[in-house]
């Protein structure tokens, strides 16, 4: 008889989640202290990270650690895996979420707009996966396959309605890279997936709607309307997908690029 139990569990799990401190990242983060795992979160400020792991380790009974870090150069990338590999002697699942914007006209797009956002969304993606792999690779030899989930955007997918062109082609690129992971480190037991999201109630779209980075007390649903499915996405469902493709459930999905955006991009 087949059985089934356990299907979506992460119980046990130890997570580590870039860009932790807030929005996509927070978000994915409580859904796996709900599920029992062990998470741990990193962003560049460190009194943010700390007041976020506290809050989220109050309200979901489970353990969140704050290992603050600047993921946009190798240096910042080392720092925190060799921080992660004095607390931990495995990672089950890495949650590649810290990301930067910028957005200016085409014709006075600058260079430093340009090599932010794709050193932290590029570069730190694959350093940070890469000094993270001894982890790994002890995670995928324990059990259950380790696995890499890069969050990339719909903007990645199709172009955005805004100026934010290092943005676009940083998460087209994250979406390739994916691939390329796969196929080197399937065979290791490191399963390699990406999510697409659309409109989440974060501080980067807060910023491009014009809501001044306040996601509380804003008209969500004036953006929602505009969405197939008539609203922005809840942490539910970010969270609910990836915790998907961290659990048995997803363990034949490789290699994917899966957007959450409530239709966006499936029905244009």
């Amino acid at each position: 008889m087949t059985m089934f139990d356990g299907l979506f569990s992460v119980a046990g799990k130890t997570v580590l989640v870039t860009g932790g401190s807030r929005g996509i990242g927070e978000m994915i983060a409580a859904g796996f202290l709900a599920g029992g795992a062990k998470v741990y979160i990193s962003s560049r400020k460190a009194s943010v990270c700390d007041e976020t792991a506290a809050r989220l380790s109050e309200t979901y009974g489970g353990t969140c650690i704050s290992l603050p870090a600047d993921l946009s150069t190798v240096a910042g990338c080392e720092g925190l895996a060799k921080r992660m590999a004095e607390h931990e002697t495995r990672l089950d699942v890495l949650i590649n979420n810290a990301g930067a914007a910028w957005g200016a006209s085409i014709d006075t797009f600058p260079e430093a707009g340009w090599d932010k956002v794709m050193d932290t969304n590029v570069k730190g993606v694959f350093f940070l996966t890469q000094k993270l792999l001894p982890l790994l690779r002890a995670a995928g030899a324990a059990g259950d396959p380790a696995r890499v989930i890069n969050i990339g955007s719909i903007d990645g997918l199709q172009a955005a309605i805004f100026d934010t062109f290092s943005y676009g082609a940083s998460k087209a690129a994250v979406h390739h890279l994916t691939r390329f992971l796969a196929a080197h480190l399937t065979k290791e037991r490191i399963l390699c997936n990406a999510i697409a999201p659309g409109p989440y109630p974060t501080w980067m779209l807060s910023t491009g709607v014009g809501f001044g980075g306040q996601t509380e007390d804003v008209d969500w649903n004036s953006v929602g309307k505009n969405n197939p499915s008539g609203r922005v996405g809840t942490p539910q469902d970010i969270a609910g997908l990836a915790i998907f493709l961290a659990s048995r459930a997803g363990e034949y999905v490789v290699g994917q690029v899966i957007a959450s955006d409530g239709g966006a991009v499936g029905t244009s």
